[in-house]
């Protein structure tokens, strides 16, 4: 029998099951999404996917806006534009990002404190061409409509090499920033504050294989916090969100199914969770073109896109359980 020869990969077309790609580089990844009274919003890393010039090495993952996109359901999305340094902080401008940039910006975290927003964003000056050397600060921002933003400033965290903010209120009252901590071999460390201004060192929440993207959610009587091993999400658990036990094992993730470049089916990455009900969406990207293998041309752009997918998550016999 004669093989059926490959399909070609179109990376114009859209990724089985994609709820949202960038429309202007191809690059939505990390994307934090939350419900207000005037529908979804989600925030995203708006990497520089398909740009003509970017620059050398790694400069086309620097050199992002925070992406927005609107929703009235939470699964069809439209691109609403970039947040731009404005007076005293950001806003929202419609249309595409200046062509050239001199700040980065990366994994926006978006909380409703009971009175205003809060975002939680990765800054780096700078569009640097090689991952280490520079360091990444974790700074906040507060906004009454999710349009306009007011820079409070960095925090004091553990080390000048922090990314991947999530931010909850736990059962003792406190609130809790997780993040990844490069300069402490890429764990999840963890702050603590009573006011979401004032915060102290927590220590480490999640050490052993190095990972990214920490988020932090209640669903089913437990809490669970999800991070990025970039072969799938490990899922941690936990009854006051402040002690971690690892589901399944030392090697058990969600989202770990992968195929071929043409089926668009890839591993999930960093993403953040909206919990309705006795269930929640995991949304998450994936690099639908990219088989995981390394480049033999590093400026391969196929394999820089990126699509948003959405997933069930539910809890059964005390397991986290995810439904693409």
């Amino acid at each position: 029998m004669t093989p059926e020869p490959a399909r070609a990969v179109d990376p114009d077309a859209a990724a089985p099951h994609e709820i949202y790609r960038d429309p202007v580089y191809d690059g939505a990844t990390d994307p934090t999404v939350v419900r207000a009274p005037d529908g979804w919003w989600m925030l995203y890393t708006q990497r520089r996917a398909t740009h003509p010039a970017p620059g050398p090495g790694v400069a086309w993952v620097h050199g992002s806006r925070i992406g927005v996109a609107r929703s009235d359901d939470g699964n069809r999305w439209s691109y609403a534009g970039t947040l731009e340094p404005d007076a005293g902080g950001l806003a929202l401008r419609e249309g595409r990002p200046p062509a050239e940039v001199d700040e980065t910006h990366w994994a926006p975290e978006v909380i409703h404190d009971g009175t205003r927003w809060r975002m939680y964003l990765t800054e780096i000056d700078g569009v640097p061409t090689q991952w280490p050397g520079h360091a990444r600060h974790i700074v906040q921002y507060t906004s009454d409509d999710l349009r306009t933003w007011t820079r409070r400033g960095p925090l004091p965290l553990a080390s000048d090499r922090v990314i991947d903010a999530a931010v909850a209120r736990c059962p003792d009252g406190r609130w809790r920033l997780w993040y990844k901590d490069e300069a402490a071999g890429s764990t999840t460390a963890v702050a603590v504050s009573d006011d979401l201004d004032t915060w102290l060192p927590g220590g480490t929440a999640v050490a052993g294989r190095a990972h990214e993207g920490p988020f932090a959610f209640a669903l089913g009587g437990r809490w669970w916090l999800l991070t990025d091993e970039w072969r799938g999400m490990a899922v941690h658990r936990s009854d006051d969100a402040v002690s971690w036990r690892r589901q399944g094992g030392a090697d058990a993730v969600i989202l770990g199914e992968s195929g071929t470049p043409a089926a668009g089916v890839q591993i999930g990455r960093h993403g953040s969770v909206v919990v309705t009900g006795d269930e929640a969406l995991l949304y998450y990207f994936t690099h639908p073109w990219w088989d995981g293998s390394e480049l033999a041309d590093a400026d391969e752009r196929t394999h820089r896109r990126s699509a948003v997918h959405v997933a069930r998550l539910r809890v059964v016999d005390g397991e986290l359980i995810a439904d693409r």
